[in-house]
């Protein structure tokens, strides 16, 4: 029985790699595939050759990005090399396919930001001795849940990323894995929308699935038990970066989405830990700094741990 290639064959490491990355991650460019594969070379010009390989062999593709006047490219897999990886079976399986139009389309901006936001954890995890690798972060996981607040609708709750972090403790020799829900906001939704993602996240954290009941449902089966246990073993914190704007205007924003959840029952009442930030922020300082303004209680910056403030009576 043959095993398994960590990717397609017929293919440098490297590439391997990039096939992974861009498979899980649908469009990344350049200079990021370069930072989360091979930060330990100073330039990226053998990715680059490994990368025009996976063009010439039909599995890669790329769009044109203009920043700060130059042109960056953009990398996604065509069919040929989604499916080289799904052969693989290493990675979960994912519908989704990139198209040049979906790369070119409104999505493309979010979709790097939301890889610019995993890079940044794989950035301070490598300088904290910690874990966090280009693969520890799943973009769009649906969760399904029902809301008291829309009776009968099956709702469908998708973080842009879940992220997966091991957080190690050097001096009390402890490893604890963090899993995060990230929202990414470019300040392109209103203020209002971005609230109610919020209480989406409370209503899934409150979800109790309920069994079938009468005749042919066996007795004494009536679940208790949140949704989000079947997935995880604590309730994942919510992480909200803020980018696209100047400081001042993410500031606003921040103080806008801390008052309108304070106004939402569902969340004051509420286990959900949130905290928001901006992506300089966290680039520049890293997630275990107090980086973070929890969205409801006091406004006390704290880092990723998201840890409760007492309050002093």
């Amino acid at each position: 029985m043959p095993y398994p290639h960590t990717g397609p064959t017929g293919l440098g490491q490297i590439a391997q790699q990039a096939t992974q990355v861009l498979y899980q991650h649908r469009l990344v460019s350049t200079r990021q595939l370069h930072q989360l594969i091979t930060p330990h070379h100073t330039r990226a010009e053998y990715l680059r050759r490994q990368l025009h390989t996976l063009r010439e062999t039909g599995l890669a593709e790329t769009v044109g990005r203009r920043v700060s006047g130059q042109t960056e490219l953009l990398w996604w897999l065509t069919e040929k090399g989604a499916n080289a990886v799904e052969s693989v079976g290493l990675l979960p399986q994912r519908p989704y396919r990139m198209s040049p139009e979906a790369a070119l389309g409104p999505l493309q901006e979010h979709t790097l930001a939301t890889v610019e936001t995993g890079l940044a954890f794989v950035d301070w995890a490598r300088q904290l001795g910690h874990e966090c690798g280009p693969l520890d972060w799943s973009p769009e996981t649906a969760h399904f849940y029902r809301d008291d607040a829309r009776p009968g609708e099956e709702l469908s709750l998708v973080p842009d990323a879940v992220l997966n972090y091991v957080h190690t403790d050097q001096k009390a020799k402890q490893r604890t894995l963090l899993t995060f829900f990230i929202e990414v906001d470019r300040t392109q939704m209103t203020i209002a929308r971005l609230a109610q993602k919020l209480h989406a996240y409370a209503a899934y954290h409150d979800f109790t699935p309920q069994q079938p009941s009468g005749r042919g449902a066996k007795a004494g089966r009536r679940t208790t038990m949140p949704a989000w246990r079947y997935r995880y073993p604590a309730f994942p914190r919510l992480l909200l970066v803020l980018t696209g704007a100047s400081d001042s205007r993410l500031a606003r924003r921040i103080a806008d989405l801390r008052s309108l959840a304070a106004s939402d029952p569902a969340l004051t009442s509420t286990g959900l830990r949130a905290g928001v930030t901006t992506l300089s922020q966290l680039q520049y300082r890293g997630p275990f700094e107090p980086i973070f303004t929890p969205v409801l209680g006091p406004a006390q910056p704290t880092e990723a741990w998201l840890r409760p403030i007492s309050v002093a009576a």
